[in-house]
């Protein structure tokens, strides 16, 4: 299992699980920097590492009306300030090779999203970077499938690689979970991470807005939890229902600590009985 090393937290091995959680889209400087002091108390008190996720540019919703974040410069300079006022390690997509530079300049995970998991070119640029990678599975493959979009990345050297799983496209705007391909991705030899707020995603459900089902979050994430995952992605937000994207499937913050508790002694039941302890 390659073990993968992101500032402050890791993922691999029989560690306990790492937390990758914020709002979907930065809307603003000051709930930004709130949700992210936030995540860090609660994950500190839980004893779990932590990964802050926002994103400076949503460049693939539902509607060219939809709100996409403050764009790359802004959003850059926010997440910057998140990364040195709470000392968290961050993650957010790159959309086309144009920005990756910046981006990698700021970022310490480049995020493929999931609708690009297969452009060639992006990933190759994103490898070149030598930063770690996370690969989105895309929708509409199967676990294995992942593979090539691995070798792609790991083509220019560059093995600082994760897997995140967000669900498979069931059609009608619908997504599922197949917790077997937490594990068949597992067997690719990098970390494997479950995005579970993404999974209860219902793609365009809304009309000219993707909706979703956040009480099946818990749910999904504890069954996850079960399989040996290395790290948990969270959508999070103060007001999920005012939010500016991907309200209806992200958590609201209140409720982070106590079902992140019940996934952490899941997670620490597997990997002990993993170890023989």
């Amino acid at each position: 299992m390659q073990h993968v090393n992101v500032g402050s937290a890791s993922f691999g091995g029989q560690q306990p699980l790492t937390l990758i959680a914020g709002p979907c889209a930065i809307e603003n400087e000051d709930l930004t920097l709130r949700i992210a002091e936030g995540l860090k108390s609660i994950t500190e008190e839980l004893g779990c590492q932590l990964v802050f996720k926002a994103s400076y540019d949503k460049a693939n919703r539902t509607s060219v009306t939809s709100f996409r974040g403050p764009g790359m410069e802004e959003g850059l300079r926010i997440l910057e300030r998140v990364k040195k006022d709470f000392e968290l390690p961050i993650i957010s997509d790159v959309h086309d090779i144009s920005q990756i530079a910046a981006a990698a300049e700021v970022l310490d995970i480049l995020q493929i999203p999931a609708f690009l998991s297969r452009q060639t070119d992006l990933l190759v640029a994103v490898g070149n970077t030598g930063k770690v990678v996370n690969l989105k599975k895309g929708q509409f493959l199967a676990p294995w499938d992942v593979e090539h979009g691995v070798k792609k990345i790991a083509s220019t050297g560059n093995e600082q690689i994760l897997l995140t799983e967000r669900g498979a496209s069931f059609g009608y705007n619908n997504l599922v979970t197949d917790m077997r391909s937490l594990v068949i991705m597992r067997e690719l030899g990098y970390p494997v991470v479950f995005d579970a707020t993404h999974s209860v995603q219902l793609p365009g459900g809304a009309g000219g807005a993707s909706s979703g089902q956040r009480q099946f979050v818990g749910a999904l994430s504890r069954a996850a939890a079960a399989t040996g995952i290395d790290g948990l992605f969270w959508e999070v937000h103060e007001n999920p229902d005012q939010a500016l994207c991907d309200g209806p499937n992200s958590l609201p913050i209140d409720q982070v600590k106590s079902m992140l508790r019940q996934v952490l002694a899941i997670d620490a039941i597997f990997k002990q009985e993993s170890c023989g302890v």
